[in-house]
């Protein structure tokens, strides 16, 4: 069962919570939902959110389909594979963010081309 619904563009993806981050994770519950139009970096969408969480278990380097908060930039990031700050295939981000979430399954991501708008809601129950 899924926590949270992504929307990207057409797609609409199934996510769970981590607790990699509790109080990012607070945060952006209380938040939703979320959305906006994203810029694509590599295999990355990112948009402004307006959450005000610092550095918690901040890590560069994520798991594919991992949703992240980026406390310096105030973005919401959506991680399915390399981005040009990536070494070898790992996605990983300009800098370091709090992983709050991941998207279960990241294939319908793998050929999007360009940026897209996306949401973050709860799941419907």
């Amino acid at each position: 069962m899924s926590d949270l619904r992504v929307t990207v563009g057409d797609r609409d993806l199934e996510a769970i919570w981590s607790d990699d981050a509790p109080e990012t994770r607070v945060a952006l519950e209380d938040a939703l939902p979320v959305s906006g139009r994203a810029t694509r970096w590599g295999d990355e969408l990112y948009f402004d959110i307006s959450i005000d969480a610092p550095a918690e278990s901040a890590t560069e380097v994520v798991p594919e389909g991992a949703i992240a908060y980026w406390p310096t930039g105030n973005k919401l990031c959506l991680f399915w594979g390399e981005t040009p700050a990536s070494h070898e295939s790992e996605p990983r981000a300009a800098a370091p963010v709090n992983v709050v979430g991941r998207v279960a399954d990241i294939e319908p991501l793998e050929d999007l081309e360009g940026g897209a708008r996306v949401r973050l809601e709860r799941a419907e129950e």
